[in-house]
């Protein structure tokens, strides 16, 4: 299964990231990209680029046979999908077995198994891993929806067999609520995976989102690279991550751990994979669900246990046996992960779109960015509004924390809104640097955290833009200075200025 060429099936950040990679592993990387991303960061980065078609996803990334024949002509023996996109759609992965290709990822077996979320619990059930008390088998209607529920008793969550992030979900408190809740699903589902059936699970109240990073190679070797913590959330979306979780003791790791691996063996996995569990407030867990691929969070796990997740699903994919050993985890230090979004936080979270005018990106001790534009790119509203990943690592938590604050405070995007701000506010806020965390957190602190940005100090990209606007009326040339850094910069100067202009 050698392979020396690697088609990335992938745009933006991931894209990148897998290209280097893919360099460091001594492959070649050929990128694809879609006629809004001519002029992204990954093409130029590739070996080899390749246009796939318009910027639509149906008509470029999301379709399959151009992909295949993209690695095909460019000499390609593998493809890796990413995340996202045709990452876990099983008859993508047989279609590039079909071709000869190799597929870095899981087998289509344990994608489908996987991907079915009745399925996968009836696995998991007979695997004698722990699953949320509910069915194991779709629902046939809204009136055996009804029947289910009160069985279990409510409060339950309607959700779809074939869904994810979010999408297909519905938390049912009573008798009454239970039609609309079944038609609704039922719309959202269709919509999202064009599959609307559902099945009806119990309402777990303010849980934590904790996750279990795995690998497994094509030799029967199956690894828990500990946990991380995702319960910064929005409607079902995560915004911050982090690893480990103060949640989590090293003995309740080791029952994670070892749930997660039976739950990989349970499919014949191989490959990277996340066990996704909730983890209720008196310690017990229930599996989730599994995603089939690399994860968005990859990089806290990453800096925390010493390891490149990427290179590792490209020697698995080879053939090679994993660099990774089994045994007890001893987690080094923190990290915390933003991801920064082309959305307005103060806006509701709206999709935000135009061109990134200039860019600093933060440095500095136990700082990383994984981006996916420049100066110069413009943020369209096809594809998903992660713009970068800013990770931060410390010896502790508490420094972890600081460190990110530092490298928000550094971060400069101009052109657009970005969910800059909300980071910095989370990052301050007493609950969550105590680690007073569950999947409800944003909802129930969304007066303050949300709050209006021109009542806060988090208006320095405005401000630059304000001063740029400012310096052009007085016959300058535009010239964006350095702007000052640390927390008296968030009162200097350039805030004022910020401020003015947003108020004429």
């Amino acid at each position: 299964m050698s392979f020396s060429r690697v088609l990335v099936a992938n745009r933006g950040e991931i894209a990148l990231r897998i290209i280097r990679a893919c360099h460091e592993e001594g492959l070649e990387a050929v990128a694809v990209y879609s006629d809004a991303d001519r002029l992204s960061p990954h093409v130029r980065a590739a070996n080899d680029a390749v246009p796939i078609g318009p910027a639509a996803s149906a008509e470029s990334y999301l379709s399959g046979h151009k992909l295949i024949e993209a690695a095909r002509r460019t000499g390609c023996q593998a493809v890796h999908p990413g995340y996202g996109f045709l990452s876990e759609r099983a008859e993508f992965a047989t279609a590039v077995a079909e071709a000869g290709l190799v597929f870095v990822g899981p087998p289509a077996a344990a994608i489908r198994a996987m991907g079915n979320k009745t399925e996968a619990r009836r696995r998991m059930q007979v695997a004698g891993v722990p699953i949320i008390p509910g069915l194991t088998r779709p629902l046939d209607g809204a009136d055996a929806a009804q029947r289910e529920a009160a069985r279990i008793g409510y409060p339950v969550m309607l959700k779809a067999v074939s869904g994810g992030g979010g999408k297909g979900m519905r938390v049912v408190g009573s008798a009454d609520e239970v039609a609309a809740a079944f038609r609704a699903a039922t719309r959202e589902a269709v919509k999202a995976f064009g599959d609307g059936t559902l099945y009806l699970e119990r309402y777990i109240a303010r849980p934590r989102h904790v996750e279990i990073q795995i690998l497994a190679d094509a030799r029967g070797r199956v690894v828990s690279l500990g946990e991380r913590e995702c319960s910064i959330q929005r409607r079902h979306q995560k915004l911050i991550e982090e690893a480990p979780s103060v949640a989590v003791s090293p003995a309740l790791r080791r029952r994670l751990g070892d749930a997660a691996t039976a739950a990989a063996g349970a499919v014949g996995y191989v490959g990277a994979g996340t066990i996704e569990f909730l983890l209720a407030p008196d310690g017990e867990f229930f599996f989730l669900e599994m995603n089939t691929r690399i994860q968005v969070e990859h990089p806290v796990t990453e800096l925390v246990y010493g390891v490149d997740l990427v290179r590792e699903q490209l020697r698995i994919a080879a053939g090679q046996p994993m660099r990774v050993f089994g045994g007890p985890l001893h987690p080094r230090g923190h990290a915390i992960e933003c991801r920064i979004t082309a959305e307005d936080p103060f806006s509701d979270f709206l999709p935000a779109t135009g061109v990134v005018q200039y860019l600093r990106v933060p440095g500095g001790p136990g700082i990383r960015w994984d981006g996916g534009v420049e100066a110069g790119n413009e943020v369209t509203l096809h594809y998903d509004p992660l713009l970068a990943k800013l990770v931060a690592w410390g010896e502790t938590r508490e420094s972890a924390i600081h460190r990110m604050q530092r490298a928000l405070r550094e971060l400069v995007i101009v052109g657009l809104p970005t969910s800059q701000g909300f980071h910095l506010r989370v990052l301050e806020d007493p609950e969550f640097q105590r680690g007073e965390l569950d999947i409800t957190y944003l909802e129930r602190n969304a007066a303050r955290l949300l709050a209006d940005p021109l009542n806060e100090r988090y208006v320095l990209p405005v401000a630059v833009v304000a001063a740029m606007l400012a310096d052009e009326r007085r016959g300058g040339a535009g010239r964006v200075p350095a702007p000052p850094t640390g927390p008296a910069a968030m009162r200097s100067v350039w805030s004022d200025v910020g401020r003015q202009e947003e108020l004429r």
